[in-house]
């Protein structure tokens, strides 16, 4: 009679005020250790939403991106980039550029975009000397504690994300698109139901409209999933947003966001969302070496500000089409 080892399994610690986390010995080779524990990674992701897996000891870019191939079912190109990246191999990325004094407010990895990464993958190469946390947020439960009628509103039309392309400031069009030319960024937008504008003076104004809300393509649950807070105006430091508006106009900022018919969001509105986000944060210093696996649609995730050198590789992972324009027109 033939017999089949059990599938390896995940020893995971849940603590209050911190992600699900599980302590591995170090073993001889990650890569193998992370195509056994596939399964069990990937389990433990969609039971908790995110788990940091710790002891794997990963410390160059090559064997990150193998053990990414082997946790991720197809690592994706990123296209609409809000920020700059370094390629490090392909589907592989270094994190975000963005000032180590500014904090990443919490999101949904490419909410803005028709397919978003159902997964993220994280591996920390350098740990900061202080801060740098990548917090992550449940946003079943950050959905639960927004008001009615917010949620509401937001049901009904969804949200905006206007972006400005100026080769000055933020991503630029062949940052976000993956080429300079035309023809080629105005058939992705229309395949991508993205409004465009070629400005005057060669810049590109952009307008999408997204829902704010979507079911988890596996358990069906209501989920908050946008980036209305991080990428608004009113999340900038306030000298920030005042320079640019000095610079290049009320209209001319690099990113904001607006409900899905076009209508301002508030400063309160703004600050209410990050708010809540920051009562539902859970947050674990990085070590180097750790590998961090987070359900993007069921949960946001976060980088604090830093000090010091930090090197996170980033993989995003698992396509999902999840809405289109705006709540509203999905329920046409």
């Amino acid at each position: 009679m033939s017999t089949t080892s059990a599938p390896p399994e995940l020893d995971v610690d849940t603590r209050p005020g911190a992600p699900a986390t599980a302590v591995v010995p170090a073993p001889r080779d990650p890569v193998h250790w992370a195509q056994q524990h596939r399964d069990a990674l990937r389990v433990a992701a969609a039971r908790h939403g995110a788990v940091l897996v710790r002891g794997l000891g990963l410390s160059h870019p090559e064997q990150v991106a193998a053990v990414f191939r082997a946790v991720g079912s197809e690592l994706m190109t990123e296209r609409e980039a809000f920020a700059a990246r370094r390629s490090c191999a392909p589907g592989v990325y270094s994190s975000a550029t963005w000032p180590a004094n500014q904090p990443m407010c919490m999101h949904h990895e490419l909410s803005y975009t028709l397919h978003a990464p159902g997964l993220m993958l994280l591996a920390c190469l350098t740990a900061p000397d202080a801060g740098g946390v990548t917090g992550v947020a449940d946003s079943r439960e950050v959905l639960r504690a927004l008001p009615a009628d917010l949620v509401a509103r937001f049901e009904r039309d969804g949200w905006m994300l206007i972006r400005n392309y100026n080769g000055e400031i933020g991503a630029s069009v062949a940052d976000a698109f993956g080429t300079d030319d035309r023809a080629a960024v105005e058939r992705y937008c229309a395949a991508n139901r993205i409004e465009l504008e070629w400005r005057p003076d060669g810049g590109l104004r952009t307008r999408q409209r997204r829902a704010a809300i979507v079911r988890h393509p596996v358990t069906g649950e209501r989920c908050w999933f946008n980036q209305v807070a991080f990428l608004s105006e009113w999340t900038m430091e306030p000298e920030v947003r005042e320079y640019l508006i000095d610079a290049y106009g009320e209209d001319g900022l690099p990113f904001t966001t607006a409900f899905g018919n076009g209508d301002p969001i508030g400063e309160d509105v703004v600050a209410m969302l990050n708010e809540i986000y920051e009562s539902h944060t859970l947050r674990e210093p990085w070590c180097a070496g750790d590998l961090m696996i987070v359900d993007n649609v069921r949960t946001a995730h976060s980088r604090e500000p830093y000090e010091g050198e930090r090197e996170i590789l980033v993989a995003m992972s698992d396509p999902v089409s999840l809405q289109g324009a705006s709540a509203k027109e999905e329920g046409r």
